[in-house]
């Protein structure tokens, strides 16, 4: 910005202590860029580093609060419309968060947030807030997919590489985004950005909160490799050691739960994405084959998606064809 940068031509000030010097906020680089990606105004966020220093965790916080409606920006107050005993929904018109001394009612503890948590936080409240979300359930038949993976991991054991379910669902998912490219794209401004490349992201839990590691160029990958990026990105997510080369560029991510359970839940966007397929753990079910029922195993599906973007006709179409190259992996050849 104009205020930011400083010319030749203009002498600056000696430096005072307690002062910005040429308006420029006290923060670094990289938490400014922070700032920017959450279009966080970093001159109205208070500093709680060393001589007012700001940190990635006053950005977090300061997005937190403008959620909450607890605090506004210069912009929207100016926005605002004058008191009135209603809201007109201009700027969400939020109540202030509720203040409660919660131990009146009984005996508390206090613990901070992990740092994963206050950064995944303010990006997901953000996302749900402006993305006007809907979710297509449906199921995917992956009876046969299973017996084959159950086969071939079997065959190649002795590889150390272990193929997962998951693997099969990001190849799934590169050949639905071909076949439907709306939901490879990203909204900016009033266009479109459609993608020529297929980075798919992940959801892994850690001991620490969610990540979304990205398996890149999963068009150009076979199942054994994916497996193979899959669980090294998994361990570094672990470990802690996941860098921003590895949890950015995304087109499109899967969040998985069927190691843990469930049926079918919301899962939100990871914007600028405009979709995201949320699994569930797998089960065995009655399904009739024209003259008998039979037992297959189906695997429950959620796809989430951006309104704005898609219509509800193409999520349909895009979660029947993702089931189908389940249900026969076949079909990602033709």
């Amino acid at each position: 910005p104009a205020s930011a940068t400083a010319t030749a031509s203009v002498p600056v000030p000696a430096h005072q202590p307690g002062t910005p010097t040429a308006g420029l906020p006290h923060a670094s680089p990289s938490v400014r860029k922070f700032a920017r990606e959450l279009g966080v105004p970093i001159d109205e966020v208070k500093g709680t580093g060393p001589k007012g220093r700001i940190t990635q965790d006053d950005v977090a916080a300061f997005t937190k609060q403008v959620m909450a409606g607890a605090v506004q920006t210069k912009a929207q107050a100016a926005k605002a419309p004058a008191a009135a005993s209603g809201g007109s929904g201009v700027g969400l018109d939020l109540l202030p968060w509720p203040k409660v001394d919660f131990t009146k009612f009984g005996p508390v503890e206090r613990k901070d947030l992990s740092r994963i948590k206050k950064i995944s936080g303010a990006n997901l409240h953000r996302n749900w807030v402006v993305i006007p979300h809907v979710t297509n359930h449906d199921d995917a038949d992956i009876t046969d997919l299973e017996a084959f993976r159950v086969q071939f991991n079997k065959e190649n054991e002795k590889s150390g590489v272990k193929v997962t379910m998951l693997a099969f669902m990001i190849k799934a998912a590169v050949a639905a985004l071909k076949k439907f490219p709306e939901f490879n794209s990203s909204l900016d401004g009033d266009q479109l950005v459609l993608k020529n490349y297929f980075h798919i992201g992940f959801a892994a839990d850690t001991p620490n909160g969610l990540v979304v590691p990205v398996i890149r160029d999963a068009d150009q990958k076979g199942i054994v490799q994916i497996s193979q990026e899959m669980g090294d990105l998994a361990k570094k997510a672990r470990d802690g050691k996941l860098g921003p080369a590895d949890m950015t560029g995304g087109c499109f991510s899967i969040s998985s739960l069927g190691g843990i359970g469930g049926r079918y839940f919301t899962p939100i966007i990871n914007a600028p994405e405009v979709a995201i397929m949320g699994v569930c753990k797998s089960s065995l079910e009655p399904k009739w084959d024209g003259k008998q029922f039979v037992p297959r195993l189906m695997l429950p599906l959620s796809l989430s998606w951006d309104h704005r973007v898609i219509d509800g006709a193409a999520a349909a179409r895009f979660n029947v064809y993702f089931a189908s190259l389940l249900a026969d992996f076949r079909r990602i050849v033709m």
